[in-house]
């Protein structure tokens, strides 16, 4: 598959019926593009299977909620629908993005309780999110926008509208020659990259941003069970700017970014270690299991 994402063979999962690839299409008016009413998920699969399918399948449903509407099938129907799109575009290692939505209806203010809640399922193929990051370190740059406080945003949603931020910073960074960009919360603490948590090493214990303002991700919560199981003391907690200079090494996880080794973020530079390497490619061996 190649080309343009609208441009594709293929069919889509759309409200419970498959269309072609180029017909799944919406209004202009859809609540979504002008209000972002809009959540999401991004899961891999592995060998035919969906890594943490069911856990990807609740949070949608828990982003949904957060933004105050519920959608209009139940875990089970999505897990079911996730496997059949797999089956029907003939995939077995993808990338699967299940997404609801307010769609067009009798509202279009901000206000959108009388129209209905749309959804969706792609899958496609798509390799390393970084490209060549695994094998020397992605290259970071530092974010001017800030991770907001939790009483602004619904933090612990997976929203579409919580992403925007993230465009732009990681437009900012490609522009510098970077893969991507680490972002500070509200308080100036170390947060996250644009789509995925990060995690630092120093003198063999790990430290790792408290998500207390940003998503908790499901490779992150995974990695930190990994890392648990081998006896590696895991330090979740407020991290400071000038810390940064002091950590030996540095990864990101996300379900796109599984676990990518960072060689700098800014004027700070990490080296792609053994504890580093060894949980990159532990994951790798864990989600085709």
């Amino acid at each position: 598959m190649a080309g343009a994402y609208d441009d594709r063979d293929g069919k889509i999962w759309m409200d419970g019926q498959f269309v072609d690839w180029r017909s799944a299409k919406v209004h202009v008016l859809t609540h979504a593009m002008h209000y972002a009413s809009s959540v999401f998920e991004g899961e891999r699969a592995y060998n035919g299977k969906i890594f943490k399918s069911r856990e990807h399948s609740e949070r949608l449903h828990f982003s949904a909620n957060a933004l105050d509407f519920s959608l209009p099938y139940s875990v089970d129907e999505i897990e079911a629908a996730k496997a059949a799109v797999l089956k029907e575009n003939g995939l077995t290692d993808a990338y699967v993005r299940a997404f609801a939505w307010r769609g067009a209806g009798s509202d279009m203010g901000v206000a959108s309780k009388n129209n209905p809640v749309r959804v969706a399922i792609a899958a496609w193929e798509w390799g390393n999110y970084y490209g060549d990051a695994k094998m020397k370190g992605a290259k970071l740059d530092i974010a001017k926008w800030k991770r907001p406080s939790p009483e602004t945003i619904p933090s612990h949603a997976k929203a579409a509208g919580l992403y925007m931020i993230c465009t732009m910073s990681k437009h900012a960074a490609e522009a510098k020659g970077c893969s991507d960009a680490m972002m500070f919360d509200y308080r100036g603490y170390v947060a996250e990259a644009t789509g995925a948590n990060i995690f630092f090493v120093k003198d063999g214990e790990v430290h790792t941003p408290k998500p207390d303002c940003f998503l908790n991700g499901l490779t992150r919560q995974t990695v930190i069970g990994m890392l648990k199981e081998r006896g590696i003391t895991v330090h979740e907690r407020h991290i400071m700017p000038e810390e940064l200079e002091g950590f030996e090494q540095c990864w990101l996880t996300g379900t796109a970014a599984e676990v990518t080794p960072v060689g700098q973020i800014g004027d700070y530079t990490f080296e792609v270690g053994a504890l580093t390497r060894d949980i990159s490619d532990s994951y790798e061996k864990l989600v085709r299991l």
